[in-house]
């Protein structure tokens, strides 16, 4: 019998989402199961925002997109059953922002700087783009500007060429109200972003 059914259409990763996900961003009155802000008061570490916005292929800004980052906390610990040094309950690591919850379209997080997770790897966030007309979500990682010496060493960043790893890094500014990274996503075009296969 599953000879003669026909092929399910596709769809495409958003907006249809929002409901369930970024409810606000659609003026659903919902409330989001997670946000921008992965931490509070009590939260070991340097505090730090990562702001961006996600670029269409025509330069024009993203207004609905989704962005979720995954981290590890301050001393390079994923709060993850997986990660063999012990879970760090106080701090998850995982945020979600829907771009059109910001008056700029911007995606904005309010976290700890993390930590070097071993193996060689710099200081980095997963950040994984929902958008629509993407058949798929894309993931990528965020490098800061201030690690040099760690971003050479990076064995992912050093897969990527040359001139495209400064897609890759947030710009480090200090500004009055604390350290902001600066990432934008660029979907496609000269600026294009490096996206990962997972």
């Amino acid at each position: 019998m599953a000879d003669t059914l026909g092929q399910t259409p596709s769809q495409t990763v958003g907006p249809y989402f929002a409901y369930g996900l970024t409810p606000e961003q659609y003026g659903y009155p919902l409330k989001a199961i997670a946000g921008g802000r992965l931490a509070d008061d009590t939260s070991e570490g340097e505090r730090i925002r990562i702001e961006g916005q996600v670029f269409d292929g025509n330069g024009a800004v993203v207004a609905d997109a989704m962005i979720e980052i995954w981290q590890a906390d301050a001393q390079g610990r994923y709060a993850h059953p997986a990660d063999p040094r012990g879970s760090n309950s106080d701090f998850r690591g995982f945020g979600r922002f829907g771009t059109g919850t910001d008056p700029k379209n911007r995606f904005i997080f309010d976290t700890v700087k993390p930590g070097a997770v071993g193996d060689g790897q710099a200081p980095h966030i997963n950040v994984i783009v929902f958008m629509r007309g993407m058949l798929l979500h894309t993931f990528t990682r965020l490098y800061f500007s201030d690690e040099t010496e760690a971003n050479a060493s990076d064995p992912v960043l050093r897969t990527v060429p040359d001139s495209r790893r400064e897609t890759l890094i947030a710009r480090r500014q200090d500004g009055p109200t604390g350290t902001v990274y600066r990432f934008d996503i660029h979907m496609q075009g000269d600026a294009e972003t490096v996206f990962f296969d997972a």
